[in-house]
């Protein structure tokens, strides 16, 4: 089993990605996902992208069909395409209220897993000691905030370590976010009119 110490490291890098690429942008991929499996709900997607080149396509008859010259063609297409529009909504608002119900559940599910994981494993292991320090490896008052609130002295408490993963998470994707950022500047450099490759590097 994994022990406690990477199960909070691992929480926090979940909380980490998902502050970062976005809830939303997170729902809308499993949406997408969802919409591929062999479920009722994706036979009603297909259908009402059906509908709507339908619908395009019967709009793109009638402006090429004239309402004078060529009446009862135009007004037969009119009809069809009034009649596949409102399959079309109904279809859309349908599709729409389940992807609301979707998007509840994966939020729930996503809550749980995380920030819910989190709290209930900061309650749960409150007592419990992450890891112990070698004795008189800190001073007195550092190792009792080590430890605060509750759990053993000489230890790191669940809270502590939390806070340290997350801290630390935070920091790192920073430094990686400007060296990176840094090594793009560089990258793109323009080099002055006139002057060679050879120049620039020297040669």
């Amino acid at each position: 089993m994994l022990p406690l110490v990477g199960i909070v490291l691992f929480v926090h890098i979940a909380i980490y990605i998902v502050n970062t690429v976005g809830a939303a942008t997170i729902d809308n991929l499993l949406w997408l996902l969802y919409l591929r499996l062999p479920t009722p709900t994706s036979r009603k997607f297909r259908e009402q992208n059906r509908l709507k080149r339908e619908v395009v396509q019967l709009k793109r008859d009638m402006n090429n069909t004239s309402s004078q010259d060529e009446f009862a063609k135009w007004a037969k297409l009119r009809r069809r395409h009034d009649k596949t529009m409102e399959e079309y909504e109904a279809m859309n608002k349908e599709l729409a209220s389940q992807k609301s119900s979707f998007d509840w559940g994966v939020k729930a599910v996503r809550w749980v897993g995380t920030s819910g994981l989190k709290f209930f494993l900061q309650f749960w292991y409150s007592k419990t000691p992450v890891f112990m320090l070698p004795e008189g490896w800190v001073p007195y008052y550092v190792a009792w905030i080590l430890s605060f609130p509750r759990a053993p002295f000489g230890s790191v408490s669940i809270q502590v370590w939390s806070n340290v993963c997350a801290t630390a998470i935070t920091t790192l994707a920073e430094i990686v976010t400007a060296l990176l950022l840094q090594t793009d500047k560089g990258a793109a450099e323009p080099v002055p009119a006139g002057v060679s490759a050879e120049e620039k590097t020297g040669q």
